[in-house]
């Protein structure tokens, strides 16, 4: 067996376009007044088309449109985009099609006729429940709308996930378990929760480094929202699988569960990423992040990739190593050792393990409640 099938084969499609741009946002994501939808559906077909011919024989056990904001894709789009991928792997009998919104973008009409396209999961960019921080985060919506889309997206779809963000500006501890008892008394089956990041190169960074961006939580209230946020959702049926994931039993994003156990996938669409293994070689790939860039080259060229780099055996180990930490189930040991043709180190992992920050067992490392929250001090430690 080769070790991709240990994660499985999924494909991801990125769809660039975006309503306003959030000032928080790091993501491939950019805002245009008019969009042909024709032409990127030829070029979404030819990627299909050509990633389909060197992967022959695959299961196809998920796909996944992101963004940007897919919802404002236009339903005939995606599902001529379904009926080739079907058309083109053998989809697994659970296959698992998820359709990334925002509340904005949501009309009930659209979310019927997605669901008619093949789409039967949605997961929905809410981030924020009251209307001071949703203008804060630049979103669009009021929670009003993110109440009434969500209502229309689990008319729709039996299985529904939505984002929060936590540790916003004038955030207090109680208000964040507040917010987060009304989000569970919503959620059907997921939930991802995120501690506000502030990435350089976004609006939120640079307002940062100005002084501008007043009332942020300090870090030991922003460690206590994510301790409070195991609890809550732990109590309530919820517990996290990975780090910022939380679901129901057998209600895990089965795409997100493909990169964390390091399966392949591949990236198609401007700034889409992959890893797939081809002819016993796996590799990294990257296509153009500007649009008509990426539009361009696959009409010119027949392909839209920018880079396909062979991956070190060591490098998988490490990125294995990285996305396996996140998950609750943890690194298997034994496959570690084979993508490194080492070890796990015992004495760093002895050492960790009486720190309380691993916990082992017979084929599986995992990290522990007090360990999750730093992984990479853990990531570091175990690659000494």
């Amino acid at each position: 067996m080769q070790d991709w099938q240990n994660g499985g084969f999924g494909l991801y499609i990125h769809w660039p376009f975006c309503q306003s741009k959030c000032p928080y946002c790091d993501f491939n994501s950019h805002v245009s007044d008019s969009i042909d939808q024709k032409a990127w559906e030829v070029a979404y077909l030819s990627e299909i088309d050509r990633i389909a011919a060197q992967t022959e024989n695959r299961l196809l056990k998920t796909v996944f449109f992101g963004g940007g904001t897919p919802s404002l894709m236009h339903p005939d789009l995606v599902a001529a985009l379904i009926t080739r991928i079907k058309s083109r792997w053998t989809p697994a009998n659970d296959l698992e099609i998820t359709l990334e919104a925002n509340p904005g973008s949501v009309e009930a009409a659209r979310f019927r006729a997605f669901a008619e396209a093949g789409v039967n999961r949605i997961s929905m960019g809410i981030q924020a429940l009251n209307d001071s921080d949703l203008k804060r985060l630049g979103r669009l919506h009021s929670a009003q709308d993110a109440r009434r889309a969500f209502g229309i997206a689990r008319d729709s779809f039996a299985r529904v996930s939505f984002d929060l963000i936590y540790a916003r500006q004038h955030q207090s501890l109680d208000d964040w378990t507040r917010e987060l008892r009304e989000a569970l008394s919503m959620a059907v089956d997921h939930l991802s929760l995120y501690q506000l990041t502030i990435e350089q190169g976004t609006a939120f960074g640079a307002r940062h480094a100005a002084g501008g961006l007043k009332g942020l939580p300090d870090d030991e209230i922003a460690a206590d929202m994510y301790l409070r946020t195991q609890e809550i959702c732990t109590a309530a049926g919820m517990p996290a699988y990975e780090v910022s994931n939380h679901a129901r039993a057998d209600a895990q994003s089965r795409h997100n569960l493909i990169y964390w156990r390091y399966g392949d996938y591949a990236g198609i669409g401007p700034g889409a990423h992959g890893r797939l293994t081809l002819n016993g070689t796996r590799y990294a790939t990257s296509t153009p992040l500007m649009p008509q860039t990426w539009l361009t080259q696959v009409k010119t060229h027949g392909h839209g990739e920018a880079t396909r780099d062979a991956i070190p055996d060591d490098e998988q180990a490490l990125e294995y190593l990285m996305m396996a930490l996140r998950l609750r189930e943890g690194v298997d040991m034994q496959r570690y050792q084979q993508l490194a043709q080492n070890p796990l180190p015992e004495m760093q992992i002895a050492e960790l393990i009486r720190q309380g920050l691993l916990a082992r067992s017979e084929t599986h490392l995992q990290a522990t409640d007090k360990g999750r929250p730093v992984l990479n001090a853990l990531i570091r430690a175990l690659m000494l």
